[in-house]
């Protein structure tokens, strides 16, 4: 089956991006861990029976302490959320772009997959007698905006004072991927000139014991497409990109160039046998992009490092790809951060296509055969002109981006 034909999308300027996850706060604490093949994955300490795995946290969470405006929304999502949102001059870029729109013509587009999930746990496991004997939360968790699938995107709209329209995307492991796309519709549509785009997701029970549930948590640290690969490592993190109309505001070196979308429903939670939607969804961002495959110089693959998934994606890579694609998967780094996925591996993408270091896979040694030669478990340096990043979720939730160099 092929792609069915999609506009050429108009390009839009990336005007800052950064990431925080295991390996640290910020764009530089990401490529030095990359230069350096340093992992961020650790034995497993959180939560008070901690399952025997490894996990990516990140440090310094438990520190942050929200502006007291914003006290209201205190849970560890939103404080990833705002440390992360302090990073790399994003405030900036984002104080650039309301002065010459105005806060209302800026978008704010959320990705997670569990919310602030951990938050409402807590509460639940702390339940107290209220009125008439019905049990009620603790007061300190009785704050309703953050026991919602929304509380990300409202909490970073009233952390930046942005007046636009305001998403949250929830398709599991695709949602900050998904992001992209949405931004760059509705300033395309006419309804935002600029957006901030991101995602957060962070540790907690549901998260942890429900993938282990589903026999798909690795004992030992990940290794994505290893022929020994046996599960993935769960992780946390957060991102954003402040994305503006090319021509709109100050020229940028770093552009998104396209976006493909699928939803195949093979599966709740395992992807098409064939990977159909994987490749319906990157035949979409080439085509938006104008891009032939041989012009891709990286790949950031979702490779959550789990037998059928990495296999999958790897047969849909390689009928659309040349065997000179330099692709690999990063979960090895900060383990999988499910809807904070796409945000911190289009970063990875982002820092591929300024840094010209291109990640291998992290753990992984043992090529697995029925994997074509774009695997790469090896870090190499190009100077590449468009990297593409995949982000696919349960459900048949497929995105994938495509970025590249302005002019």
């Amino acid at each position: 089956m092929t792609a069915a034909p999609s506009p050429r999308q108009l390009p839009l300027n990336i005007l800052a991006h950064s990431a925080t996850t295991a390996l640290g706060a910020g764009l530089d604490a990401q490529r030095r861990a990359l230069a350096q093949r340093r992992s961020g994955l650790r034995r497993n300490d959180f939560g008070s029976d901690p399952l025997d795995c490894w996990i990516g946290r990140v440090e310094g969470v438990e520190d942050v302490v929200l502006p007291p405006a914003l006290s209201g929304f205190a849970c560890r999502n939103n404080a990833l959320a705002w440390l992360a949102l302090q990073q790399d001059g994003l405030l900036d870029a984002l104080a650039g772009v309301i002065a010459r729109h105005g806060a209302g013509r800026v978008a704010v587009v959320m990705g997670t997959s569990t919310s602030s999930i951990g938050a409402t746990e807590e509460a639940y496991a702390h339940l107290q007698a209220g009125a008439d004997d019905v049990a009620c939360f603790p007061p300190d968790l009785r704050r309703p905006r953050i026991h919602t699938p929304h509380a990300p995107g409202d909490f970073v709209q009233a952390a930046t004072g942005l007046r636009g329209p305001c998403v949250t995307v929830a398709t599991a492991c695709s949602s900050s991927a998904k992001v992209f796309a949405q931004a760059a519709r509705l300033i395309h549509a006419g309804f935002a000139d600029a957006a901030l785009v991101g995602g957060v997701d962070t540790l907690c029970g549901s998260v942890l014991f429900g993938f282990h549930s589903l026999q798909l948590v690795a004992n030992d640290p990940c290794r994505p497409f290893d022929a020994r690969r046996n599960g993935l490592s769960l992780g946390e993190g957060g991102g954003y990109a402040v994305l503006e109309r090319a021509g709109a505001g100050p020229d940028t070196a770093l552009q998104l160039h396209g976006y493909g979308e699928s939803s195949d429903a093979h599966h709740m939670s395992a992807p098409h046998p064939q990977g159909l939607g994987a490749r319906l969804a990157m035949q979409r961002a080439l085509h938006g992009a104008g891009l032939d495959a041989m012009q891709v110089g990286y790949l950031n693959l979702h490779g959550t490092s789990t037998p059928a998934n990495d296999g999958i994606e790897a047969a849909a890579v390689a009928a659309l790809f040349p065997p000179s694609l330099h692709a690999s998967s990063t979960k090895g780094w900060t383990g999988h951060t499910l809807g904070a996925a796409g945000i911190v591996e289009s970063v990875f993408a982002l820092l591929a296509l300024s840094d010209g270091l291109l990640p291998g896979t992290l753990n992984s040694e043992v090529a697995d055969p029925a994997c074509g030669p774009q695997i790469r478990f090896d870090n190499a340096h190009a100077d590449i002109g468009h990297a593409m990043n995949n982000s696919f979720g349960f459900g048949g939730n497929n995105c994938s981006l495509v970025f590249g160099k302005a002019g």
